[in-house]
């Protein structure tokens, strides 16, 4: 099997990314894995403790010694996350066929690698299929894994044919989905505000490359293989991150098991979506429906 290369994504949190690394480094495949790190610059104004834990990213990434071949790329100025791993992606397929990307708030299963190269290596030459992922909301589902339309964010993995689909022109997306009438859908049945987040991309409001690469996988009808026990906890929601504080991610359960790549249907499991957007409705869909009852109302 051909590994993909390992792309991690890190900024100005060294104990987050050293919680990502120290993962990474207890995975199977892990020696033979080649990491390429992508730290990013100060912004401008940064204040002395900022910059300081910049460099403390730094001297840690350059410190890792469990994988076949490592390389870094320090950027000088602050490119923004939005950027900076549009280009990481898209300059790392230049060169490989394939690629495993994850962030610096992000911890794995000791099997995450083996699901996503694997996956990788099944589907490779399915056209229909866009990606593999490695993070799960908490399901009860009797399949080990299943396809949803489009793609995400959390541990993913693509080959170049894959990401020759990203459209970074979030009008356009918005405009396609509108157009194709597919708004519904595409939030998840209602239960999940995606298509405002590309109107936020549009506005300026947010900067978000993982909104654009759903929408592009969405419109193009692909679809992106999940785990239906998670392989990634998200720990960048304590409030450390850009995001705001959610503690919910960092209590979900990590599989630590192997996952078997059970040969299944090449078309949205349904079960699987109806499971998930019943999850988000239950977790955010009262913090919503609360808002809006409380909004001011004119008679």
């Amino acid at each position: 099997m051909n590994l993909a290369p390992i792309v991690l994504f890190a900024y100005n949190r060294p104990w987050h990314t050293r919680q990502t690394l120290e993962s990474l480094s207890k995975n199977y495949l892990a020696n033979e894995s080649e990491l390429i790190v992508y730290v990013d610059g100060p912004k401008a104004g940064a204040s002395p403790e900022q910059i300081e834990n910049i460099n403390k990213v730094r001297k840690l990434v350059k410190q890792q010694q469990w994988c076949k071949k490592l390389t870094v790329h320090i950027s000088e100025k602050n490119q923004g996350l939005a950027n900076s791993v549009i280009k990481g992606v898209t300059d790392t397929l230049k060169n490989f066929e394939q690629v495993i990307v994850v962030e610096d708030d992000m911890v794995f299963s000791p099997y995450f690698l083996q699901f996503m190269n694997e996956g990788l290596e099944k589907y490779k030459h399915t056209e229909e299929v866009i990606s593999v992922h490695g993070y799960c909301v908490p399901i009860e589902l009797s399949s080990p894994v299943f396809f949803l339309r489009g793609a995400d964010c959390w541990g993913w993995a693509t080959w170049r044919r894959g990401w020759d689909l990203f459209n970074p022109d979030a009008k356009y997306l918005l405009e396609e989905l509108k157009r194709n009438e597919l708004q519904y859908s595409f939030d998840l049945n209602g239960n999940y505000s995606y298509t405002k987040m590309l109107q936020y991309q549009i506005g300026g409001k947010v900067d978000s490359w993982a909104i654009r690469w759903y929408a592009s996988a969405f419109l193009n009808s692909k679809l992106t293989l999940y785990p239906s026990k998670s392989l990634v906890r998200n720990i960048g929601g304590d409030g450390s991150g850009i995001h705001t504080y959610d503690g919910r991610l960092i209590k979900e359960p990590l599989y630590k098991n192997k996952i078997h790549l059970a040969d299944i249907p090449l078309f949205e499991n349904e079960d699987a979506k109806l499971l998930i957007c019943k999850y988000h409705y239950q977790n955010m869909g009262v913090k919503r429906r609360l808002k809006k009852w409380l909004k001011p109302r004119i008679t």
